[in-house]
């Protein structure tokens, strides 16, 4: 078997050899792909007849989830199928070789999506010579074993709704087609879901430099790929964190090309629900994923080995960039505090913003730079402690507005350039529409108060189709769920101008009080004539304030620079505590606050990061 140092100066010699032949270094670039969230539309069964709804314009016959069911969910179930071959073909185009996946990659881990998607890299793999390094979310696996599933929202004949279960349920959905009964909908766990992946980075491949786990005990020096497949095996990558109760840790680092390091991290750990006698076996005794690093210290062995790793790329001097599923430090630019006292402390997600002392340990690690996915927006945080600095890149969704990827551009002197990448068109993404006009016209016949808007269905890009997905996720779910009563259908009724008067009242002035020619002063005042504060409502201003949340720097591209100008001046104005504020003043207060903090955040678009100092710098005119 060939030594790791001779397999370096072999794969040196091809990547250097642009290098004579050119005059020029080679670029290496690594796309980061988070939360495709993937479902195989077109997949087949393998122990059930049923092949799913036959659309009436092609023929073809879909498992596809019901719009009703999209447009109350975080992501989309079905047009991202579209969007990840989009983005593949997007990169096959800029000759990326190296290509991450941080995370929620299928649905929910069931067989099914795995082996669509396992394909499809695979071929992606083959045709063009791409390595895929993957490494787990909170959807796949959902638990550290296997478990029954099933989803009652899939989409059947006639527009009805169809339930697919692995096991039949004690109770059926009402209103419903009968179930369709298949494994293929069972959710896997951490064996069934590495084994299945096998060829993108969970375990080693001949063409690695280096590979190793957590619990290896090797190192670049007596490095072999005997070695390494022994420390892959599952049985040799377990952790425990109570008597009996023993979970796979499917981290990694790996050299896939000379000079770098990928760290990709296992950031999953699911606390044993504390009830008397619970068996560590019984799948269903796991609480979720989802709160990431906050619960890292289940995993003791993890930080410990970050740090190994840190450490040692530096003396080796190797570029070291982390991914994985969940964010290292706050991602609210620093408004998580406002959304508490807004919204509420167990609202909007915050359970998910690692802890100081969380993001402290992280950042003291000496890891310098990571790409973590989880939340579904456009963000970078910057953490630092004790004069170690941690970049945390927040990956877009593919399945959520504004679906996007990343780019890292390896330059000079310790410098990453990174690029956000917006999906606009997608092949193929209008091809489900026929089926979601059938499932329109069943529930406006049989159940009217479940209708949706329908003007989804004539967007002209998956740009558009993902900015109505948001919209309507605005008003059906997060109005309702996360904000003060009464608050969002005060602000849906307010002008522009109302607004920019209301962050001018004085003393015991409110808007039913303030005379007209009071509210004429205010509106002559040059700060509001250097902006835009007349095509615009408190309407237009939420759906904004969510797609800038989700978007950053890139949905501010669409909002527009003059609206986006008004929203800064109102956000300095609201921000100033007033004496005698009344409620609307201090929700009005705290939600402009929440607002300018995120137009204030650190360049999420196209930027530079120096590893040698934690500056961000963004690119402009990009």
């Amino acid at each position: 078997m060939p030594s790791y140092r001779s397999r370096f100066y072999a794969l040196l010699l091809l990547c250097t050899y642009p290098v004579f032949a050119q005059s020029e270094k080679p670029k290496i670039q690594i796309a980061f792909l988070a939360d495709i969230h993937f479902q195989d539309l077109y997949g087949k069964l393998s122990d059930s007849d049923y092949s799913g709804v036959k659309n009436p314009v092609n023929g073809k016959y879909t498992l596809l989830r019901t719009m009703e069911s999209q447009l109350r969910s975080t992501r989309l179930f079905n047009e991202n199928y579209f969007a990840l071959f989009a983005a593949l073909d997007d990169i096959v185009a800029r000759d990326i070789k190296i290509v991450a996946l941080p995370g929620d990659y299928t649905d929910d881990g069931q067989p099914l999506h795995v082996r669509g998607l396992s394909k499809i890299l695979e071929e992606y793999s083959k045709k063009y010579s791409i390595q895929f390094f993957i490494t787990t979310g909170n959807h796949d696996p959902v638990g550290p074993f296997a478990q029954e599933s099933g989803k009652d929202d899939f989409l059947g004949t006639g527009g009805q709704t169809q339930p697919i279960y692995s096991e039949l349920p004690k109770q059926l959905p009402q209103n419903s087609l009968p179930p369709v009964i298949t494994k293929d909908i069972s959710k896997m766990g951490y064996a069934a879901i590495m084994e299945s992946l096998r060829p993108f980075g969970f375990f080693p491949k001949e063409s690695d430099l280096f590979w190793a786990t957590p619990f290896s005990d090797y190192d670049p020096e007596n490095y072999t790929m005997e070695s390494a497949q022994t420390s892959s095996l599952l049985k040799n990558r377990i952790y425990e964190t109570a008597p009996g109760y023993q979970v796979p840790d499917a981290s990694y680092v790996v050299e896939p090309v000379p000079g770098v390091w990928l760290l990709a991290i296992d950031g999953n750990s699911y606390p044993l629900v504390a009830k008397p006698n619970a068996d560590a076996k019984d799948p269903t005794n796991y609480k979720g994923a989802d709160l990431g690093y906050n619960n890292m210290p289940l995993k003791k062995h993890l930080l410990p080995w970050i740090t190994k790793i840190a450490t040692e790329a530096k003396k080796r001097n190797k570029t070291l960039l982390a991914f994985s599923h969940y964010p290292m430090c706050d991602f609210n630019d620093g408004a998580s505090e406002a959304i508490a006292a807004f919204m509420g402390p167990k609202k909007w997600q915050l359970s998910r913003v690692p802890s100081k002392e969380m993001a402290d340990a992280l950042a003291a690690s000496g890891l310098k730079i990571h790409f973590g996915g989880h939340m579904h927006i456009n963000d970078t945080g910057i953490h630092e402690v004790a004069g170690n600095v941690l970049v945390n890149i927040q990956t877009p969704s593919l399945a959520a507005y504004i679906p996007a990827y990343k780019i890292a551009t390896l330059r000079p002197n310790e410098i990453i350039e990174v690029e956000t990448v917006a999906l606009k068109n997608v092949a193929r993404a209008q091809e489900l529409v026929p089926l979601y006009e059938m499932e329109y016209e069943h529930l406006k016949k049989e159940h009217p108060e479940r209708i949706w808007d329908k003007t989804i269905l004539k967007t002209n890009s998956y740009l558009d189709f993902t900015d109505s997905h948001l919209k309507e996720l605005v008003r059906l779910r997060f109005l309702p769920e996360d904000w003060p009563e009464g608050f969002g259908a005060f602000l849906k009724q307010k002008t522009a101008s109302e607004l920019a008067v209301m962050a001018q009242l004085q003393g015991n002035e409110t808007l039913k009080n303030v005379t007209p020619k009071r509210k004429k002063e205010i509106l002559k005042q040059d700060i509001f004539k250097k902006s835009n504060f007349k095509n615009w409502t408190g309407a237009d201003l939420i759906n904004d304030f969510y797609r800038i949340r989700s978007g950053d720097g890139l949905a501010e591209k669409y909002i527009g620079s003059e609206r986006i100008q008004s929203y800064k001046i109102l956000g300095a104005l609201f921000s100033v505590e007033k004496p005698n504020e009344d409620l609307k003043q201090k929700q009005c207060r705290l939600f402009f606050t929440i607002l300018k903090k995120f137009l204030e955040g650190a360049p999420a678009d196209h930027f530079l990061v120096d590893l040698k100092t934690g500056t961000v710098n963004a690119i402009e005119g990009k």
